[in-house]
């Protein structure tokens, strides 16, 4: 009786481990290959307690060598685009570039360094969900980051004028 238990606790847990991967490979078949001189990537986030609380950044950009003293950033957006039949949302940067920065004076012998940079302009927020991959469309060559974000449980009043 105790071994037909401890197999039963056993292929529970293993169902319990491979349905998210099966789940996320079933979702997959919504988003359609990478066209030719764009790559995809896939982003699958753990699940969380109360994910309402929770977003995830999109930072895309690539790695160039710069100087030490200028901030850069990339010409180019992140677009969202709902997959027709699915309902489900991909991301899509048709282009990167052109590479724009500040202008402060350096020394023209100071060694380059090889610095992460991003596309300009404000944080790219979206809806976490652990239940969906994310996909991103960029072009060949650039990288896709994220960082995730969480609001603090606790809520404070604003003082009346």
């Amino acid at each position: 009786m105790l071994k037909t238990v401890k197999k039963f606790f056993g292929a529970s847990l293993l169902v319990m481990c491979v349905m998210p991967i099966s789940q996320a490979a079933d979702n997959m078949q919504a988003f359609p290959a990478a066209e030719p001189g764009m790559l995809r990537h896939v982003l699958q986030v753990p699940v969380q307690e109360d994910e309402a609380g929770f977003k995830v950044e999109l930072i895309v950009g690539k790695t160039v060598e710069v100087d030490a003293h200028n901030r850069y950033f990339f010409g180019g957006q992140i677009s969202t685009e709902t997959i027709q039949g699915w309902g489900f949302e991909r991301y899509l940067v048709k282009q990167i570039g052109p590479m724009a920065g500040t202008l402060m004076a350096i020394d023209p012998n100071a060694p380059k360094l090889a610095r992460f940079v991003s596309l300009g302009g404000e944080p790219f927020l979206i809806r976490y969900n652990s239940r969906l991959p994310i996909v991103v469309y960029v072009p060949a060559g650039t990288e896709v980051r994220y960082r995730i974000w969480s609001a603090s449980p606790e809520t404070r009043s604003m003082e009346k004028s």
